[in-house]
């Protein structure tokens, strides 16, 4: 371990993940070791490292591409889309998977290779996929290493792409408009988040015009706080508009202030923007907090799309006072409301895109009911498709969602593997 850390410190950020995965592939006496990077999508991963420790394989000079494969200067990224196969099955399952050799890798010919695909995770935030080609099959404790050592892969990951855009250079499949672009930095760096007492996952899919969606969270010591919020209209200024909301509610709950307080803050924040540049800009949005010492949720909707909670076999809108958008009225005045929540339950916050009317034939609660054995991370994404399909991919607002689990015992630790909660994962594909 101090080894593959060293190499990590002695290599230049854009090198460390390299550095670590060639350390891997001799410790283990690799033919060759490939870190996958999950892609933004959250449909695919993406080959960001591949080293092959011993091949029959001759250098191409880089002449051609290989299919799903992109280069910008001396950079590559090859594409591998979720297909119901070993990969995907890795990153729902949170499972190691061995896999024994079915045919000669290129630039191994003649050799009986073993695939071992291991997730790359942190605190349930899938960071990618560790893969192995060994010569013969690996021992349970050699699979119990392999774990081990791509969970502390993941910290080197997180740790070396705060340096450098080429972690996510090559996790952008599709590219980004100015307005995307700010929409994308204002998301919390981790989009999953699992404790003891909960498992939380956001994920925003945007329309083609960005439209000011955003989602937040941030762990306090007894407290999670939580927000989803739509900015009126579309491209950069929906996209500022958001900023200075997100911006604003993260600077008030820094600086301790209550829930209200937060909310109120914000539409002054919001109220005088628009007065200094003639708009007439306003922000809808749930923003709330969970007590963890006792699973009450208190809440704040501001002109928005009512959540919903799951327990057990109903899905319900919950029936919370409605008060003005952010951002009309210097006097707005703001009502919290508290609902306590069970283990077992599910809260789901979305904004309208995920009713729009392109998608209005979506049973929202039925689709809910349908993806409860799902972890959030999965839910989230299964969701949006659902709007996706509906719509033929053809957004015409950004459609966000975030899900938390609720599962109670604040205090208590949660039954990791190397990153994981194996017990709260997704089950396999059927």
């Amino acid at each position: 371990m101090a080894k593959l850390l060293d190499a990590a410190e002695a290599s230049p950020p854009v090198e460390a993940v390299e550095a670590v995965t060639r350390e891997l592939g001799e410790a283990l006496g690799a033919a060759a070791v490939s870190f996958l990077i999950a892609d933004l999508s959250g449909r695919a991963v993406v080959r960001l490292v591949h080293v092959e420790v011993w091949s029959a394989r001759e250098p191409d000079g880089g002449a051609s591409l290989s299919s799903g494969e992109r280069r910008e200067a001396a950079e590559s990224a090859t594409v591998m889309p979720f297909d119901g196969g070993p990969t995907e099955q890795a990153v729902r399952t949170q499972q190691v998977m061995v896999l024994p050799p079915d045919g000669a890798p290129a630039g191994f010919e003649g050799a009986a290779l073993w695939r071992v695909l291991a997730p790359v995770t942190e605190r349930g935030e899938v960071i990618g996929l560790l893969e192995f080609l060994l010569p013969e099959e690996p021992a349970s404790e050699t699979v119990r290493e392999i774990r081990s050592l791509a969970h502390m892969l993941a910290f080197v990951v997180i740790a070396n792409r705060r340096h450098t855009d080429l972690y996510e250079w090559r996790q952008r499949t599709r590219p980004l408009s100015l307005s995307a672009e700010i929409q994308h930095r204002l998301l919390p760096g981790p989009q999953t988040c699992e404790a003891g007492a909960f498992t939380l996952a956001g994920w925003l899919e945007p329309a083609a015009g960005i439209a000011g969606d955003t989602f937040d969270f941030s762990l306090a010591r007894d407290l999670l706080h939580l927000s989803i919020t739509d900015a009126m209209g579309h491209g950069v200024a929906a996209a500022l508009n958001a900023t200075l909301c997100v911006g604003s509610l993260r600077n008030a709950r820094s600086e301790g202030t209550s829930l209200l307080g937060q909310v109120a803050s914000t539409n002054t924040a919001l109220v005088q923007h628009a007065g200094n540049a003639g708009l007439e800009d306003f922000v809808t949005g749930l923003v709330g907090r969970l007590d963890l010492r006792t699973g009450s949720l208190e809440m704040v909707n501001a002109g928005h799309v009512a959540p919903y909670l799951a327990r057990a076999a109903q899905v319900t809108a919950l029936d919370l006072p409605v008060d003005l958008p952010l951002g009309l009225f210097p006097d707005s005045a703001y009502r919290s409301s508290s609902t306590p929540l069970q283990p077992g339950d599910r809260l789901v916050l979305v904004t309208d895109g995920m009713l729009e009317r392109n998608a209005a034939h979506v049973d929202l609660e039925s689709a809910i009911r349908e993806t409860r054995t799902l972890h959030p991370r999965e839910a989230v994404r299964a969701l949006a498709d659902r709007t996706l399909v509906a719509t033929g991919r053809d957004l015409k607002d950004d459609a966000t969602i975030l899900c938390l689990d609720w599962h109670g015992g604040h205090g208590a630790d949660r039954h990791t593997d190397q990153g994981a909660d194996v017990a709260r994962a997704s089950g396999p594909t059927s």
